[in-house]
Order: C-alpha cells, then structure tokens, then sequence
C-alpha cells in the first residue's frame, strides 16, 4: 500500500516513476489470496484481516482518490472475550464489560481508568520513555496487569513486550478512541466489497493512467549510487534512476543497501520486529458472532479470534465464513518454518475447545500466511533509536513501520508517511 501510494504521489508530481514489487501481485501485506476448498470451489478474500475506521481519515482519502470510498460498507460489529476459565464472554458495550470475569469492581474500574487516561495523553515521546509493563501496572495494578494486560502483551509481542514502550499500548488506545475525539458517536468498522484484491486492481489501473510503470515479480537485490544517481540491480535486471525510496523492512533494507554509513546500518538492524504466523480458516458455518475475540489463558497457540464474516457479508464468500487465527511470533520462531498441517494440528484442536460444536466437517480450507518481520516493536525511546527517512546516500530514502515510533499496524498509519512528499513537480525538471 504504502509503495503503490507514494508511486501515484510521485507521478502526481511530475516524475517519471518504476514500481519494483517482488511479488507476483500488489499488494504487500494487504494483499489477497486464493483459498481453495475440499470441493475445489475457489474463494478470494485478504491475506491477513484489515479494517478501515470510521476515523481513518487517510485511508478514506485514498479510498475516495480510487473512487471505492463510496462504496465502502459500515457494520457495528461484536466482542468477545475467552479466559483461562473456557468461558466466552461478549464484551460490546459498557455493561458486559462490567461482567467481566477474573477480576473484580475495583480491577475493572482501574482497567478503564487506565484506558481513560491513555487516551488523554498527547505526548507519545513521553509514553516511549516508560516501560509498557511498569505504566500499566502503575495505573491497572499488578493483578490486573497479569490476568489481562500481561496475557495480551504476550499473545502480540512475545517475550519482546519486556522490551517494548508504553507507546504501544498508547497507540492503540489512540486509535481506538479517534472517533470519539473527532466526534463521532461511535466506531464502525467498514470494508470495501471484493476486499483488498478490488482495492489493488482499481489501484493498478489509476497507477498505469498517472504513467507509473509496474513491474512485478521484479526482487531488488542492491541500490548502490552511480554517477549522479542510483544503480538498481534487480533479479531481472537493472536500470539506472535518479532517486529511490525503499519500503522493505529495515534488515532487509540494510541488505540491500550497502552503501549506507556504518551507524545507518546498525540502526536498520537494531530494529525488533515481530513476525506473524496467520491462518486464513473457512467454515461451512458461523462461530461465535464476535468480530474479534480476546484470549487471555495463556494456553492458547493464537492470538485471538477475528471472524471475519461477522464483519464481512458471507455473501463475499459465497455464503461460508471466513476466520483468522494470528500468531504473531519472533522472526526466527519456528513456527514460521512449520507446514500448514502442523498450524493446522497445533490451532484447530484449541478453536474446537473454544466451541465445542465445531466439527471436522465445518472446516472446508486451512491456509497459512507467514511473514518474519510484520512490524517494529516500539521500545524504550524508540524514536531516538530508529532509522531516518533521509539517508546518507544521495537520492536514497527509506520508508516503512521501522519509521513510525507512535503506530500501531495498520493501513492509515502507514500512509502517513506519505506526509511532505512534494505536491508539484520538481524545479529542476528531473524525474
């Protein structure tokens, strides 16, 4: 997304512009995919599970450039919330969170007094110089920081949250309480019908009508200057360009990018990232009715539960229902090396235990979607740590979560990279 973007914004303002994707299709992260079922019928939908917010002002906009904002589809959807005791619980609104169970009137007050005052907060620099797990215990307390706020930290950031700011959570809350600060009643979630796969064929078309030149299944292997630009090397070839911006994730741009200071290159590889093992699961029927579901027993070999067709018309899929189970794991667990039968062995006995009416036969596709560097942990003062947009190389910048310190993973906040790139084309006339 964030390449497609910065291509057509490039375009826009006079340049002549070469779109390299390693991948067969565009996409990225928020690309789709083909899930094929026991009787070979063929369905489509994203690779991993997005939303669009009411509040996601970015996103619309970009939505709204390709002529598909007005066509997006808003629902209220449903929580749930499965603890250690097997219980699933709805937690949609003020009264079911105050039924909680596991903690107690004075817990509970503090979990939203906690909520309450992050999203209050404004100076994400200063929430980055605190530990995440030392300000929710000072504001939760430790009983609820360990039977809530520890098991999430965990299903999302592994044993990487004893490392990670309280900037992450902070983010979150932001995000989640945009649309009440911009007055809006409520939050609702929208999607575009047809998902992402619509949203990038519409996006290839408006990318080839500004001039863009696309090239995918084109892997770059070096950018290295030369004369008074820059030397692309790709697995097709290369080409000679006056600048570049790279949207790899930070290792990887320091592979590719050799020619950057010393100092550079440790700061791209000091960067934490997590990783993500995503099971994309169709079902001949419906779960629980919860868009996502928090899980808090620690036995659990996913993160949550995002039915995705509580969210989504099932009639996208031709009247089945689509689930994602995540993982989000360190980028050398081993879990990113396992086939999908093994995913699929380790995460549907647990599924089948959360709704013990699940049967075998309900299950008609298990596919698995594995990337080793999803996005940046924020840890302690990240922002003074992370990579520079700018480089030390002529023409060469850098742009990716590695360089968003108060962000949580998601589409709107990516493109706010987009911010400063320039809106008319450039005085000396180069492309």
């Amino acid at each position: 997304m964030l390449g497609c973007s910065m291509a057509l914004a490039f375009a826009r303002a006079g340049d002549d512009v070469v779109l390299l994707e390693a991948a067969p299709e565009l996409g990225g992260l928020a690309s789709a995919w083909e899930l094929e079922l026991a009787d070979g019928e063929t369905l489509s939908w994203d690779r991993h599970y997005h939303v669009t917010l009411l509040s996601d002002a970015r996103t619309r906009a970009m939505l709204a450039d390709l002529d598909l904002e007005r066509e997006l589809r808003w629902v209220e959807t449903r929580t749930g919330y499965y603890g250690p005791d097997g219980h699933l619980v709805s937690v949609s609104n003020s009264l079911e969170f105050l039924r909680l169970p596991g903690l107690n009137l004075i817990d509970k007050g503090r979990l939203a007094l906690t909520i309450v005052a992050g999203s209050r907060i404004t100076d994400g620099r200063s929430m980055e110089r605190l530990g995440v797990e030392a300000w929710l215990t000072r504001w939760s307390g430790r009983r609820t920081f360990e039977r809530f706020w520890l098991p999430l930290l965990r299903a999302k950031l592994g044993d990487a949250y004893r490392q990670a700011s309280a900037a992450f959570i902070w983010a979150t809350i932001q995000r989640l309480y945009a649309a009440r600060r911009s007055g809006l009643k409520k939050e609702m979630f929208g999607y575009v019908p047809g998902g992402y796969a619509r949203v990038f064929a519409r996006y290839g078309e408006v990318l080839a009508a500004a001039g863009v030149k696309v090239e995918l299944g084109t892997a770059v292997r070096s950018v290295r200057p030369s004369g008074d630009g820059l030397r692309i090397e790709t697995a097709n070839g290369g080409l000679d360009v006056d600048g570049a911006v790279v949207t790899l994730a930070a290792p990887l741009a320091a592979l590719v990018c050799p020619d950057l200071t010393a100092p550079e290159l440790a700061r791209l590889n000091g960067v934490t990232y997590q990783g993500i093992v995503c099971a994309s699961v169709v079902l001949r029927r419906s779960l629980g009715g919860y868009y996502l579901t928090y899980i808090t027993d620690p036995a659990t070999p996913f993160t949550a539960v995002i039915e995705m067709t509580a969210f989504v018309d099932p009639a996208e899929l031709h009247g089945n229902h689509l689930v994602y189970l995540p993982k989000y794991v360190a980028p050398d667990d081993p879990l990113l090396d396992a086939d999908d039968a093994t995913v699929r062995d380790a995460f549907l006995p647990y599924l089948r235990r959360m709704y013990p009416d699940l049967v075998d036969a309900d299950v008609l596709a298990f596919r698995v979607s594995r990337v080793r560097r999803v996005f940046a942990v924020p840890t302690l003062r990240y922002s003074d740590a992370m990579p520079s947009t700018r480089t030390t190389v002529p023409g060469l910048e850098l742009a990716g979560s590695a360089q968003l310190p108060f962000a949580t993973l998601n589409v709107d906040d990516t493109l706010s990279l987009l911010d400063g790139l320039p809106a008319s084309p450039p005085e000396d006339g180069r492309g």
